[in-house]
């Protein structure tokens, strides 16, 4: 019984010494135990500044804007009766094409991407060389991938050509 006494009072006596270091310690200007690395002379607590990472701004498509052709892979549109669109905040598009009217739905994507849907055509009789450049805006159009604001230009990019429109007022 003697010596478990003796071992008992040894723990004791060994855990109180032990106690009394740490408390040193924490005390001690010179160690940064518990935290003193991270706080400042008055006790507050110093906490890294957060920097976001850099991100490109996305841009934002102009709803509500009506658009008129200027140029199909770089030809120019010619004539008054210029092929014109304009997507609304419902997101349905509806334009002129040069000789009939259209319909479709048009979603603009993330990363300047465009989805627009089956086109709904007029079917008025137009000048074969009217109706052929018609076409292929419409096919432009349809296929449109990526859109892009260059200057006060819309860029609208498939793999059918590219389609720059001027902003109409």
């Amino acid at each position: 019984m003697r010596t478990i006494r003796i071992a008992a009072l040894t723990c004791a006596a060994l855990a109180a010494s032990t106690v009394t270091a740490i408390e040193a310690r924490a005390q001690s200007p010179n160690i940064s135990g518990f935290g003193r690395a991270n706080r400042t002379p008055g006790g507050e607590e110093k906490k890294p500044q957060y920097v976001p990472p850099t991100k490109q701004t996305e841009k934002i498509f102009p709803l509500d804007a009506t658009w008129t052709a200027v140029s199909i892979n770089g030809k120019p549109f010619a004539g008054a009766d210029r092929p014109s669109f304009i997507i609304d905040k419902q997101y349905r598009a509806r334009g002129y094409g040069g000789c009939n009217t259209f319909a479709a739905t048009a979603f603009p994507l993330r990363d300047q991407h465009l989805a627009v849907g089956p086109l709904a055509l007029t079917k008025k009789p137009c000048d074969k060389g009217l109706a052929a450049t018609e076409q292929a805006f419409f096919v432009a159009l349809r296929t449109a991938a990526q859109w892009d604001l260059v200057g006060s230009q819309l860029v609208l990019k498939s793999p059918n050509g590219e389609l720059r429109f001027d902003r109409a007022l």
